[in-house]
């Protein structure tokens, strides 16, 4: 085994290396504080490796993604958003017995118990979606105690199909409420895309056939957004996860994390930049001018990712997705000839490809979602259901370990000194 020296004050001590299956490498420091008594300082963790996972490889440099070993261009292309849910959460392409099986345990559990109805009334009407998801997931081990108990194995699957059946209830309930329309019961002839769909924009009185191109988009959409490494709110469902926590408490979690403008609304940014661009009739050059001057505060959103210096393999998937969907749905939409203006500009230009700014999965995901008539505010609501396999998944490596070992990170203290307690007629 390779080994890293650290040299301070006179001593040295010697690490292990140790190397990933795709020839990553990486020194092992879990040792560093008991052997030498000082931590490292990686504010954001960008240099600090929190686990060992088998999840998702991504080459940043490339732009690779992969699933559990398979490319997702080929996942995108070929599997189902279920699928790919079990591959993600159990390592292994399903067999049929074990696709059916889960597929069954998804629509046995679509619907959320009858007194969750109550809940969402308890909301303001313009209560932010998010907000709602995440209370609305800690709630549901309030009417299935068993999630409370041991994870066996045939409870694990329960629980993994109840939360990823009923984040697209919960969701659409969150939109009917929203839209001040009656909540729409699962059917259980529908397959995962097709139920949500009908969820969303069915009404009693008229109940809508979801088309096969919608869902197909919407079933892309959901594979490319099930795992991504140890994002923000990856990390935070692990953290959760490693106090113990039940499975529906850390990924309540992990929404939260995905709340925060920084990671999951991306998205809901390119389309206002997009909308921006069309209302002040600016071109889409004379915007990339003035992203480049320093002294304005324009932004382009939709660029650059802190993991790719690549494209990003995603987006070109939802491109031709998006041309796809808005020529099925008959859709001539201003903003997807502003994007496509934009992204040629970029690519052409040294100052945008010197820095490596190519179009990311947010770039065209927005455009698709806006074509399927999902509005604007549950825009990071549908990043948190393709998710979800990935939350799943990295709880159960959490709780499959040998010894369940809770997160504690150290800090660098830069506090006062110690000094006495002045009292209250004292204190200037």
């Amino acid at each position: 085994m390779s080994t890293a020296r650290l040299e301070y004050n006179g001593q040295s001590w010697d690490f292990p290396v140790i190397e990933g299956t795709e020839k990553e490498h990486g020194i092992d420091i879990s040792e560093l504080r008991s052997k030498t008594g000082l931590i490292t300082l990686d504010e954001g963790y960008g240099n600090t490796g929190s686990c060992q996972s088998a999840i998702t490889y991504i080459d940043g440099d490339i732009g690779i993604l992969r699933y559990r070993g398979y490319p997702i261009e080929q996942l995108a292309e070929h599997s189902t958003f279920v699928e790919t849910a079990w591959l993600v959460i159990y390592g292994q392409l399903p067999t049929e017995k074990q696709r059916q099986r889960f597929s069954d345990l998804l629509t046995k559990y679509a619907m959320i118990h009858e007194s969750m109805r109550n809940h969402f009334q308890g909301f303001p009407t313009n209560a932010p979606p998010m907000a709602i998801l995440s209370a609305m997931i800690n709630a549901i081990g309030c009417f299935t105690p068993e999630v409370l108990g041991s994870d066996n194995e045939l409870n694990f699957e329960e629980n993994a199909a109840r939360l990823l059946s009923q984040v697209r209830s919960i969701a659409a309930a969150t939109f009917k409420m929203n839209a001040g329309q009656p909540m729409m019961y699962p059917r259980p002839e529908y397959k995962y895309a097709e139920n949500f769909l009908h969820m969303m924009f069915s009404v009693p009185n008229a109940r809508i056939t979801p088309d096969p191109e919608v869902a197909r988009a919407l079933n892309q959409f959901l594979i490319l957004h099930a795992d991504h490494e140890q994002n923000c709110s990856t990390s935070t469902v692990r953290m959760v996860a490693s106090s113990g926590a039940n499975m529906y408490a850390s990924v309540s979690a992990g929404v939260s994390a995905l709340w925060g403008p920084l990671h999951g609304g991306a998205n809901v940014a390119v389309v206002e930049m997009l909308e921006d661009i069309r209302k002040s009739g600016m071109t889409p050059q004379v915007y990339m001018e003035k992203v480049k001057d320093k002294n304005s505060n324009l932004r382009l959103m939709g660029f650059g990712h802190r993991v790719y210096r690549n494209f990003d393999p995603r987006s070109r998937i939802l491109q031709k997705a998006a041309d796809i969907i808005l020529t099925k749905l008959k859709i001539n939409d201003p903003l997807l000839d502003i994007a496509r203006h934009l992204e040629d500009v970029a690519l052409s230009d040294s100052y945008f490809v010197d820095r490596k700014l190519y179009p990311n999965v947010d770039f065209y995901s927005g455009i698709i979602l806006r074509a399927i008539g999902i509005p604007l505010n549950m825009f990071t609501v549908m990043f948190a259901i393709g998710r979800m396999p990935g939350w799943i998944a990295n709880y159960k490596e959490i709780h499959d370990a040998t010894r369940l070992k809770i997160n504690r990170p150290r800090q660098i203290y830069t506090g006062e000194l110690i000094r006495d307690y002045i009292p209250r007629d004292q204190r200037m």
